[in-house]
């Protein structure tokens, strides 16, 4: 278990920094240091990741950086989608899901890196129609949740960033806040399934507890164009590591 402690305590402070659920550092250090097969790896991240955004989120919402009705409506389409990626869990092979892991990381770290610093609006808008464009994305990231075991953060970040022009800060905490509920749903369809290693995501929890809220703290003063940097660098890392093991690995279901 300590092997799963220090693995949480690495996916809090990712966590906690970038506003995602921890799950990139998560599925791969199961993997790697913990010998668990991809499939279980995944499930035991999105079980892990319910507490660990949790603890980030109220970093984030105790600094007033979180838009309630932006994170709600998210949430609304990613109790939709999380389903839906946790059934698609046990349609494709180990290898498949590595490598569409590594695929999906380093995508969002080109798109990171090469966007520049996005304009900020001065207010996001919450009429009916962005708010039915905010519920969409929650859905794309409630699929890539259930599939690849991640909060969604990964798409969700720069997506509110990029596209809805919300401060890194705030698209940080509207992200774990929306996080936390899709990650809860499909983690209970993984739990039905089987897939999920129960002992060891309370490890994980345990460890990235007080290191995602403590990192939230941090992300607050931290410069956005570093902190885009800082996270692209991780996503390139964690994609190089889990792309050459899946490319080594024979091809199984």
């Amino acid at each position: 278990m300590g092997r799963a402690i220090t693995v949480g305590v690495l996916a809090g402070f990712a966590a906690g920094l970038f506003g995602v659920g921890g799950g990139i550092v998560i599925v791969p250090g199961l993997v790697m240091f913990a010998a668990f097969e991809q499939r279980a790896a995944h499930a035991t991240s999105l079980a892990a990741i319910v507490v660990i955004a949790t603890a980030g989120a109220v970093g984030y919402a105790q600094a007033g950086e979180v838009e309630w009705l932006v994170a709600a409506a998210m949430a609304v389409g990613g109790l939709v989608g999380a389903p839906i990626g946790s059934q698609l869990l046990n349609a494709f092979s180990e290898r498949t899901l590595k490598i569409g892991f590594a695929v999906v990381l380093l995508l969002t770290a080109l798109r990171l890196v090469v966007g520049g610093t996005p304009a900020v609006s001065e207010s996001v808008s919450t009429s009916a129609v962005a708010l039915g464009g905010f519920a969409l994305l929650g859905v794309a990231g409630g699929v890539i949740a259930g599939l690849l075991g991640v909060g969604g953060g990964i798409i969700t970040v720069p997506a509110l960033t990029i596209i809805a022009g919300l401060p890194l800060v705030v698209a940080k905490g509207t992200s774990l806040a929306v996080i936390v509920p899709t990650a809860a749903v499909g983690t209970t369809r993984n739990h039905r399934a089987g897939h999920v290693d129960l002992r060891s995501a309370v490890a994980v929890s345990a460890g990235g507890i007080i290191s995602a809220y403590g990192a939230s703290h941090l992300s607050l003063d931290l410069d956005p164009a570093l902190s885009s940097v800082l996270f692209a660098g991780l996503l390139t890392i964690t994609a190089v590591r889990l792309a050459r093991r899946a490319l080594a690995a024979p091809a199984t279901t």
